[in-house]
């Protein structure tokens, strides 16, 4: 008998996006490695960390990561296109997920990763070619990050069309498909006071009187990232209006998505208490992806039994 394909769909969700090292791990412990990953913003850079072998690196890193150590990939630049030093994402990428060579055909294990084409809404899959210009068109995050031009067309975050691309999966020729929803019990969760921040983090400003007082206005909002205590009666800061509404798109979209082509098995970690820009809170994320497969294991197993 011909061995069944099983497939991963990876799903969008920012800084969430760490408990996919933990689902992977976990799923690898246990025996079980999918023949083919397809990947969403930060569920391409993870999914592309791991078909290139670099998903230990990549944890280990992560792992150790502080507000400040964020605080440095944030900028503007003249063009106002992003608040992301793209130099130190770059260096990041190339360190931990794949070097600029490497190409998605090359890699042992199937690989695709999902972008919108930003003039017509059209979803993109990314099944060749260098696999950090796939990485670089799925996450580029409108407000975060610049769109990136590949054949005439420029690309944005392929969770604005595909959140969990359960779809990809099964055109590559997943028989058996598992999903990962980050965004499960984000919509109608209760926020907590943040605490107040112990001490001012400044961001790296990149330029002249207008780019810096731009990027004053930007750390000021961002109230994920610089916590400080806040009255019922304050507006959302920058990002959190930015994330409610991405969440909400998402949500809708990631419903429907799946009830129109549903995985043979859904793994939604808990991650709602993990904000948008909250990258440095991977060691929870990475548990909590450990732990989401723990609780599913007797499904997975009858699941996969057929594999």
């Amino acid at each position: 008998m011909t061995k069944l394909k099983l497939g991963i769909a990876l799903g969008s969700g920012s800084a969430r996006g760490w408990s996919h090292i933990g689902i992977l791990k976990a799923l690898n412990e246990k025996g079980i490695f999918p023949d083919i990953v397809c990947g969403t913003s930060v569920g391409a850079i993870v999914g592309a960390s791991y078909v290139s072998n670099n998903i230990k690196k990549l944890e280990s890193w992560v792992r150790t990561l502080t507000k400040i150590d964020i605080a440095r990939f944030l900028e503007i630049n003249h063009s106002f296109n992003g608040f992301v030093n793209q130099e130190r994402l770059h260096h990041f990428l190339h360190a931990y997920v794949a070097g600029d060579s490497v190409l998605i055909e090359e890699s042992e294990t199937q690989y695709a990763a999902i972008s919108t084409e930003l003039a017509t809404g059209r979803e993109v899959w990314h099944m060749d070619g260098p696999i950090l210009e796939a990485v670089c068109a799925s996450m580029s995050l409108p407000g975060l990050f610049p769109a990136i031009k590949s054949q005439k067309r420029w690309l944005v975050d392929g969770g604005l069309v595909n959140p969990v691309p359960v779809s990809v999966c099964k055109a590559l020729g997943a028989d058996i498909v598992i999903a990962v929803n980050l965004n499960g019990d984000l919509i109608g969760r209760h926020y907590n006071a943040p605490e107040q921040s112990s001490a001012p983090v400044k961001v790296v400003k990149a330029g002249g009187p207008l780019v810096n007082k731009v990027t004053d206005f930007m750390v000021e909002y961002t109230g994920s990232l610089f916590p400080s205590v806040k009255s019922d009666s304050q507006p959302p800061g920058l990002f959190d209006a930015i994330a409610g509404s991405v969440h909400i798109t998402q949500d809708r979209i990631t419903r429907s998505r799946l009830a129109g082509d549903p995985p043979d098995l859904l793994i939604a970690p808990r991650l709602s208490h993990i904000g948008l820009l909250e990258i440095y809170r991977a060691n929870e994320a990475i548990s909590e992806g450990e732990e989401s497969v723990r609780r599913l294991l007797p499904e997975i197993k009858d699941v996969l039994e057929l594999v």
